[in-house]
């Protein structure tokens, strides 16, 4: 791949997924953390400890990414970890985890990218209202600073907010996630105006408190439609227009989110459909959340294939081909994803991109050899970087890549019955083992793509 000097090769993890140690040096609890306690809620009722207990093996695991020859690692640090009630006192031991991880990291020569939230709400700012709360972009702000402050005289590059169309979508409408509500629209759309205006104080919080100059981004949710026929102009236009729409009562597309992060406004088709539910955007509000960034971070898993059609959207979905290719997420192969995701947002809104997470679920196991065979995600990967090398041959700035995820880890509400792994976890011991995908994605880093 031709690569600027920024281009950066990593893995992801969140801190919910692979923490563990959810009670212990003063953390605080969290709604996932109340949401494994409740009946039915995560496949075989999983929770949070002590999963891959990477609070205390981080030493080991950080020497693992090294060894796969990691430029850097996407990490998010945990809101109640570091401010028990959410709000106020500070607890030092917990903050100084991520500072220990931070010098880990640093030490190792691989660069720490710091998400500010992936999910993880304190338990008592959610007892007070939550995302629903007026002053819960206030409360974010704050907590923002003190992390911001602790570690930004190591760490330059930031995310505030991990796919908020999951937890304001899956967690407050549909409740499949945590804190699993099932709230109406204007609830739901109050919540996610409150979750931009955070974004929004986050990203001035991080340019003002910041010891050097910080690079920022999000990490949304890619919900990425391509088309059927890619020479087809006609083609293109549905799934350029398929890719921004806003077409059904809920949260789960692009714009709504990253227009007003990025445009400084709502999209249009989005306040006629969700007029009669709209909150109360103040005069200020849409210059607050629409921070300058200086990367559009974005989460790409899949796609969806469309053409263009005579149907009121001028579009329809090409229906997956019998037997298809799909991920143990049931979720279609579909490597054109990362190369029109990337191409489609950055003809949007003009910002360099970077994949913030990628990568497959799959049922690995540790073969009768004692190694971990991970053919489907080496040929995974192949395809898809394989799309995203086009992707940069026609243009389009990608500065990064982040595998998701480093290791096996606790997959929200399935549990730890998902593996989308480089590292294996053996949950009931912690011994962790490099898959042959790891080591494919380290030969790849080594040569910087340029086999693919």
């Amino acid at each position: 791949m031709q690569r600027d000097h920024r281009f950066v090769w990593g893995a992801a993890a969140a801190s919910f997924q692979i923490e563990g140690a959810t009670r212990e040096d003063g953390r605080g609890a969290s709604v996932w953390d109340a949401f494994c306690q409740q009946p039915g809620r995560v496949r075989f009722g999983h929770g949070g400890d002590p999963g891959c207990d990477h609070y205390h093996r981080y030493q080991e695991d950080v020497a693992l990414m090294a060894s796969m020859g990691l430029q850097a690692y996407r990490l998010s640090v945990s809101w109640p970890r570091v401010m028990p009630q959410g709000r106020g006192a500070v607890n030092a031991r917990g903050l100084a985890f991520y500072d220990r991880l931070v010098d880990e990291l640093l030490a190792r020569q691989i660069d720490p990218w710091v998400t500010l939230f992936h999910w993880d709400y304190p338990l008592p700012l959610y007892h007070q209202g939550g995302w629903l709360h007026p002053d819960s972009p206030k409360w974010f702000a704050d907590y923002t600073a003190v992390v911001v402050e602790a570690l930004s005289d190591r760490v330059k590059h930031w995310m505030t907010l991990n796919e908020p169309q999951c937890f304001i979508g899956l967690g407050h409408q549909v409740g499949e996630h945590a804190p699993g509500l099932r709230l109406g629209m204007a609830d739901c759309l109050l919540a996610a105006h409150h979750t931009l205006l955070a974004h929004g104080l986050a990203v001035q919080t991080i340019r003002a408190v910041s010891k050097q100059p910080a690079r920022i981004g999000a990490a949304p949710v890619g919900i990425i439609r391509f088309p059927d026929n890619p020479h087809s102009a006609a083609d293109v236009a549905a799934a350029r227009h398929a890719t921004f729409a806003v077409e059904r009562q809920d949260l789960w597309n692009n714009s709504w989110w990253t227009d007003p992060m990025l445009l400084g406004r709502y999209p249009e088709d989005g306040l006629s459909l969700f007029a009669a539910d709209l909150p109360v955007i103040g005069a200020t509000d849409l210059q607050t959340i629409a921070q300058p960034l200086d990367f559009y971070g974005v989460n790409i898993y899949h796609g969806e294939r469309v053409r263009a059609a005579r149907t009121p959207a001028g579009y329809e979905v090409v229906a997956p081909a019998v037997g298809r290719a799909a991920t143990c997420m049931d979720w279609d192969v579909a490597p054109e994803a990362l190369y029109w995701g990337p191409r489609l947002l950055h003809e949007r809104y003009g910002l360099p991109l970077v994949i913030t997470e990628n990568g497959m679920a799959n049922n690995d196991w540790v073969h009768s050899d004692g190694a971990v065979h991970a053919p489907q995600r080496i040929d995974f990967m192949r395809r898809y970087l394989g799309a995203l090398k086009q992707a940069t041959a026609d243009g389009v700035p990608v500065e990064g890549y982040f595998y998701w995820s480093v290791m096996d880890n606790f997959e929200w509400a399935y549990g730890y019955d998902r593996r989308f792994g480089l590292i294996h976890v053996d949950y009931a011991t912690g011994q962790r083992r490099l898959k042959d995908s790891a080591l494919w994605y380290r030969d790849l880093i080594q040569t910087n793509g340029q086999w693919l």
